[in-house]
């Protein structure tokens, strides 16, 4: 599932490309895309005809767009969304289930999603700050994230400190992937209790939250198949810089020891053994 490095990367791509520009119509091609739109499909399309997308935002794995109406358009990949900008004349893809076309006859804004998890919904309102994301914790990224906030929240967590960075109430934008390589920079195993971590070591790891998904961000996120690519359908690159996750069996990059897997919350985990002891 697309993290916070991935869908900032989506951001970035409609910042640049529909910002500013007022949309004429949308086509919604499945209902399920829009499901979170309790009024439907054709509400959707009716309340953006005629809407200016003014900025992108992103908190976590959510990006929205404001509007000059004061609502928002806002999105989740899920597992397999795309959010592409192609030419009017581009063929359809497969999986697009929502299509905007806008006033300036450019390219158009299309939302691609082939297991269908992802999807879009207009929150009224929502320009600022979307109320259905409201109940998320602040990602690490953002200027307003206070760091001895969350350390104070962290420590004061009875549960393991992968499930702790895991819990989007807690720290938003925070994945399985980047999890695993933070933990792997910080030296601390995954099922370290939170409050047992010291005070610089809860400051280590978050200093690598940060530096590994600021990492991620600049090599335009991780793909591992073409389901996560950028506005242009491009992937990411930054599989090529990871250290623990997805490298069972191979040497750690610090000491050479085998990097082992283990079951998680019905997930992988990738840890090296000798760097990162569970006690």
């Amino acid at each position: 599932m697309p993290e916070l490095p991935e869908v900032e990367t989506v951001r970035v791509g409609l910042e640049r490309w529909v910002v500013g520009r007022t949309i004429a119509k949308v086509k919604v091609g499945h209902p399920r895309a829009v499901r979170r739109h309790v009024a439907g499909p054709k509400d959707f399309e009716r309340v953006l005809a005629g809407r200016t997308i003014i900025s992108t935002r992103r908190r976590g794995k959510y990006l929205w767009l404001p509007l000059d109406s004061g609502d928002a358009i806002v999105g989740h990949l899920g597992m397999s969304g795309q959010m592409l900008v192609q030419p009017v004349t581009a063929p359809l893809e497969k999986h697009l289930h929502i299509r905007f076309d806008f006033t300036d006859k450019g390219p158009q804004l299309r939302f691609i999603d082939q297991r269908t998890f992802g999807g879009l919904a207009v929150s009224v309102g929502g320009a600022e700050l979307p109320q259905e994301i409201a109940h998320i914790g602040k990602d690490p990224l953002e200027e307003s994230f206070v760091d001895k906030d969350f350390l104070v929240r962290l420590s004061g967590r009875r549960t393991a400190v992968k499930r702790a960075l895991l819990d989007q109430t807690l720290i938003s934008g925070v994945g399985n992937i980047y999890a695993d390589e933070a933990l792997w920079r910080a030296k601390i195993h995954g099922n370290r209790p939170s409050d047992e971590l010291s005070r610089p070591a809860a400051q280590r790891l978050l200093a690598h939250v940060k530096e590994v998904l600021g990492e991620a961000i600049t090599a335009g996120g991780t793909s591992f198949d073409a389901l996560y690519v950028n506005v242009n359908g491009e992937s990411g690159y930054f599989e090529r810089g990871l250290n623990a996750y997805g490298r069972e069996g191979e040497p750690c990059p610090r000491c050479g020891t085998a990097i082992k897997r283990s079951t998680f919350m019905n997930r992988s985990s990738f840890f090296c053994p000798k760097c990162q002891r569970e006690r």
